[in-house]
């Protein structure tokens, strides 16, 4: 049984309707045509489209062969523009992921393509032009089984070759961990070759929480905004769960028991947030969480102030290309990236067994155990991957082993989360924090407000059952409200405590 929180099905019945004429509209001819003559206008020289284009989850690809004047030299181009029905901040999302492309082969060994050109055009709209590698083929499809089963990885992959194609991820992983960053929050190019974190982090939870729970745009953090601790990106991350069970007005919460469950979670994790406690949970600085009596950390937490490294919400086997021989080519797509807590980079990838833990078919607990069973494969081939790097350099597969061991992985996955934040809350970190839930075993997993709620506030008990009546009131009525922003902020901010 899949862990994850239901989507808003009208926002993804309306998204889809959107999806489905992007994809209509971007395989006209007419359109072909134009994209054609835009290449040749950027590049300078005769560009010729040919098929078959390539339509992404967020973007659309238009293979472009283009030729030297003088008929010389030809030159394989993609022309990447955000597909319409998932376009969430698309000039924002295009300019950070060009820099932080840019970047990324500017100050690591890190193979992505090279962006040739990328901007806002009045008639294109937000672009990027990038070197076209030839391969449609990923490390994704070496790893899992064949298209008409569950994405997940293959039963009867070898450990020799479960290792072998980790080991083309771990040099990877590495690599993106290696860059320090002053603050947190997304690159923008300030001058030829010159990056600096100057924008809003956009996550992958971000665009889905706008796409699938129609949550209003005007309650993240303004353009521009950039943040000077991990601590300060914790609890906003902890207000956007806060804003989905605010907003997301159909196919939220299932009763009364349900609503106050979902609230009494996020409004600890938010505490937990403001008290600066997130960022040292299961590190030797962790001298507040029941953590250390089980399973104490020996090392030390990274500090909140920095410096930050480079996270991507979608670096995985997916984005990866490779040839025919599975030698990697390229690592694509880096619109969800930005800089963000190094302790996100501390923590072992959660795609090793391709699928994620709130989509396992089986449940999140057997995804778990699982996965115990293949990360041993992945340090070693981590650690072997290592062994390349200069002396000095920042080294992961101690910290990885360790995240795993104390919970740290759970914590920065829900963190991330907001539709795996309710079942990973309660089965992986409610007890981490406060200890034993007495009599929880008796409890209904809807009913777990029981536990916990005590630890809340009188505004924030108060807050709790006006709360319910709204959202069954919302019940009553399938439909998508349009928030004014103003509007959005007075009720975001009406069940924040600070």
């Amino acid at each position: 049984m899949s862990a994850r929180q239901e989507a808003d099905a009208l926002a993804w019945d309306q998204s889809d309707d959107l999806w489905d004429e992007g994809v209509k509209k971007a395989r006209l001819s007419s359109t072909c045509r134009k994209i054609e003559a835009f290449a040749a206008k950027v590049l300078g020289r005769p560009a010729t489209y040919f098929t078959p284009l390539v339509m992404g989850a967020f973007n659309v690809l238009y293979p472009i062969r283009t030729e030297s004047p003088d008929n010389s030299s030809e030159m394989n181009v993609l022309v990447r523009l955000p597909s319409v029905g998932r376009r969430v901040f698309p000039e924002e999302k295009t300019l950070a992921e060009a820099a932080t492309a840019l970047c990324i082969s500017q100050r690591t060994s890190l193979p992505v393509p090279g962006v040739i050109n990328y901007g806002i055009d009045p008639d294109i709209g937000p672009f990027m032009i990038m070197q076209d590698l030839g391969s449609r083929r990923t490390l994704h499809a070496a790893l899992r089984h064949s298209l008409d089963e569950q994405s997940m990885l293959r039963s009867d992959i070898s450990e020799s070759g479960l290792k072998c194609l980790y080991g083309k991820m771990a040099p990877l992983v590495l690599q993106l961990a290696q860059p320090t960053f002053p603050l947190i929050g997304a690159l923008l190019e300030t001058s030829p070759g010159s990056f600096h974190v100057l924008a809003r982090p956009i996550s992958f939870n971000m665009s889905d929480m706008v796409l699938h729970s129609n949550v209003p745009k005007s309650i993240f953090p303004p353009q521009g905004t950039t943040f000077q601790t991990a601590d300060e990106w914790y609890t906003t991350l902890a207000e956007m769960h806060i804003a989905t069970l605010l907003f997301q007005h159909n196919d939220m919460v299932e009763s009364e028991d349900d609503c106050k469950t979902k609230y009494v979670a996020r409004q600890l994790f938010r505490r937990l947030a403001k008290q600066r406690r997130l960022s040292s949970f299961g590190f030797a600085d962790d001298n507040w969480s029941i953590q250390p009596n089980s399973s104490p950390g020996t090392l030390p937490a990274p500090k909140s102030s920095g410096p930050f490294r480079l996270w991507s919400d979608d670096f995985r086997p997916a984005n990866v290309l490779v040839d025919e021989k599975d030698n990697v080519l390229a690592a694509i797509d880096w619109e969800f990236a930005y800089v963000g807590p190094t302790q996100f980079a501390l923590d072992p990838p959660w795609w090793l067994l391709i699928e994620k833990p709130e989509d396992w078919f089986e449940g999140i607990e057997d995804w778990a155990s699982l996965y115990e069973t293949r990360l041993p494969t992945w340090l070693s081939a981590l650690e072997e991957a290592e062994q390349d790097l200069a002396p000095g350099a920042f080294l992961l597969s101690v910290y990885m082993r360790e995240s795993w061991a104390t919970g740290r992985f759970w914590l920065n996955y829900a963190a991330r989360k907001s539709y795996a934040f309710d079942t990973i809350y309660w089965k992986y970190l409610d007890e981490r924090f406060f200890g034993k839930r007495e009599g929880s075993d008796e409890i209904p997993d809807q009913e777990l407000w029981k536990t916990r709620v005590h630890l809340l506030s009188q505004d924030e008990r108060a807050a709790m059952d006006s709360l319910v009546q709204t959202k069954m009131e919302e019940a009553k009525e399938q439909v998508l409200v349009d928030w004014e922003a103003k509007e959005a902020q007075e009720r975001l901010s009406s069940y924040l405590f600070d």
